[in-house]
């Protein structure tokens, strides 16, 4: 999984939590399904990594004006990213989308969290926080295998059961 946005202005860095809580829980768990990366505002510098990695899905998670209220989650088809406000990033999340689907033949998700300010040097703000923590606890559990959702998952590098993936 790869977070998106920005430190520096208030709620934009809503992914960016998100991918940094996963990537501690990924090695807390010791899992192999899972690989979390924060991308800040140039996610295409992990292309490499997460092309390595061979994700059966990328969930990117990234701040968003959804129309909804401040620390709303929302799943988006990666079709519909393009007519929604993402924050800023060097290279637009469509074009990061499709270049990782071309060359690992992952699938993916887009999981926006409403925004309620960008303000500099602002923290996020505590609908924001609650709309982070959901997000975590729901990758924890998709990731986690059977059995042991609450603890977490040592699966094996390249190997997985039938009907789990390996999420980047």
């Amino acid at each position: 999984m790869v977070g998106v946005g920005s430190d520096l202005r208030g709620d934009d860095a809503a992914g960016l939590r998100v991918a940094a809580r996963m990537a501690a829980w990924a090695r807390r768990t010791r899992s192999r399904r899972l690989a979390a990366f924060v991308g800040g505002a140039a996610p295409e510098n992990f292309t490499g990594v997460i092309s390595r990695f061979r994700p059966d899905c990328l969930v990117l998670v990234d701040a968003a004006h959804l129309g909804g209220a401040p620390g709303e989650v929302r799943l988006i088809a990666p079709e519909e990213v393009r007519g929604l406000a993402f924050s800023t990033h060097m290279l637009p999340v469509p074009f990061f989308l499709d270049y990782l689907r071309l060359t690992t033949g992952c699938r993916s998700v887009v999981v926006g969290i409403q925004v309620a300010q960008k303000d500099v040097l602002r923290p996020l703000t505590p609908a924001v926080a609650r709309g982070v923590a959901r997000v975590v606890g729901v990758l924890q559990r998709a990731v986690a295998p059977a059995g042991r959702r609450g603890a977490g998952a040592q699966g094996k590098p390249g190997k997985t059961r039938k009907g789990t993936s390996r999420v980047g």
